[in-house]
């Protein structure tokens, strides 16, 4: 054979299979739906963001093995955020623009999820949001399966006034969540003729948390109002122990501190004190019962769950019903859809508040126990609406107070430092 007839086989042979395999990628693309998990798997959010991503997985699979949604299974493009908003908004626009996922599952911080804000809506894209925080924001783009400030913290303090006292010391890290939370709480222990003894902020992941354990010393206050990320929490719970201040002396409550990060410290550190959440993992209720049961068959037996695992988790059936319910796994036939969803969640009933995109929750506040784990004191027995804007200030005002914050950093939603 010669030459140019052992080139024109090659090239013949080649084009057969350039040719089976252009519609083969094809097929596989259209038997799959694509969607990106965006947490911090790295840095000091991932002691709390890691867990997260099992729980969507976990999800994810279950979904998977009973068909998939419309006949496609589900891929997960999973991005490491780094603990870095700014990583954070690179890799949602990657997700987005060349991944091509229809739905983004993501973010923890407050920071983080108001830097990628304004690229899904420049994209008119999509991210499920599972993490409580300090509310002040509405955005079509969003689903928040977390607690609105009407559904934690405001009802957490309440709680805490007519149970513990009205004098409080606040912590929180040196971001946007917690100074706005301390603000609402600020207005509501004013309004309640409470007393707030002290405000100290720390970096994200720093540990030299000596100078606010000092000042908690000198003030006595009834209880510590916490609203730390991360494992900067390690560190505060040892230097408090360290300096003599129980929770049968002054007791602690968290808004940001669960299961999982509980997990990390010696329990002696912490029984007695307590937490503010919509989910506990000791909620005995058959649904949370066979969540928690799959959970520990999939990861480990001595793995926990907390209210956030739970919100993403829960939150990726609400987007599968919301492609079965739309038809398509078209970005803009979810969004109109995911509106109209409920779900029986391992926390109970929960269902999207079509007008702003939040979901209704019942509240509980925990009391950490020597195995890890809370009693639930108290719940609000029934879903509460969810209100993003507490009406201790106007919309306006509270948007003022949102601008100053990222102003004062440097346009920044955490302290630049």
């Amino acid at each position: 054979m010669n030459k140019k007839k052992l080139l024109i086989l090659i090239a013949f042979g080649l084009g057969i299979a350039i040719s089976l395999w252009i519609p083969y990628q094809i097929q596989a693309h259209n038997q799959t739906i694509k969607v990106g998990i965006l947490h911090s798997l790295t840095g000091t959010m991932a002691i709390s963001e890691k867990s997260v991503v099992d729980a969507s997985l976990l999800a994810i699979e279950e979904i998977n093995q009973k068909g998939g949604v419309l006949g496609k299974k589900i891929q997960p493009i999973i991005v490491d955020g780094k603990s870095n908003s700014q990583v954070f908004a690179k890799q949602a626009e990657r997700l987005i623009t060349k991944e091509k996922v229809v739905t983004v599952f993501g973010c923890w911080t407050s920071a983080s999820r108001k830097t990628v804000k304004p690229i899904f809506e420049k994209y008119n894209h999509l991210l499920i949001y599972p993490v409580q925080y300090e509310g002040l924001e509405q955005s079509p783009n969003i689903i928040y399966t977390g607690a609105a400030p009407n559904q934690q913290i405001i009802p957490g303090v309440k709680w805490a006034i007519d149970t513990l006292g009205k004098r409080f010391f606040l912590v929180g890290s040196d971001t946007v969540f917690p100074h706005t939370a301390n603000a609402i709480i600020k207005d509501q222990v004013t309004a309640l003729q409470g007393k707030i003894l002290g405000e100290e902020y720390i970096i994200p992941g720093r540990k030299n948390v000596e100078n606010t354990i000092q000042k908690i010393v000198n003030t006595q206050p009834d209880a510590i109002l916490n609203t730390i990320n991360g494992d900067s929490n390690i560190a505060f719970f040892e230097k408090l122990r360290k300096a003599g201040i129980t929770p049968n002396k002054i007791p602690t409550i968290s808004f940001s501190f669960a299961e999982q990060e509980l997990s990390y410290l010696p329990k002696q550190y912490v029984v007695g004190d307590y937490a503010v959440w919509n989910y506990f993992q000791s909620i005995e209720d058959k649904t949370n019962q066979r969540f928690v049961k799959n959970f520990k068959q999939k990861y480990g037996k001595n793995r926990v769950t907390s209210d956030p695992m739970e919100a993403a988790y829960y939150g990726v059936y609400l987007w599968a019903q919301a492609v079965r319910d739309g038809g398509e796994d078209n970005v803009n036939t979810i969004r109109k859809y995911i509106k109209e969803q409920s779900f029986k969640a391992p926390e109970g009933i929960v269902y999207i508040d079509a007008n702003n995109q939040h979901t209704w929750k019942t509240v509980r506040v925990g009391k950490i126990k020597a195995d890890g784990q809370f009693k639930i004191v108290w719940n609000s027995d029934k879903p509460i609406p969810p209100l993003p804007y507490p009406i201790s200030r106007s919309k306006t005002e509270w948007e003022t107070f949102l601008k100053s914050l990222y102003l004062g950093w440097r346009k920044n939603w955490a302290n630049p430092s």
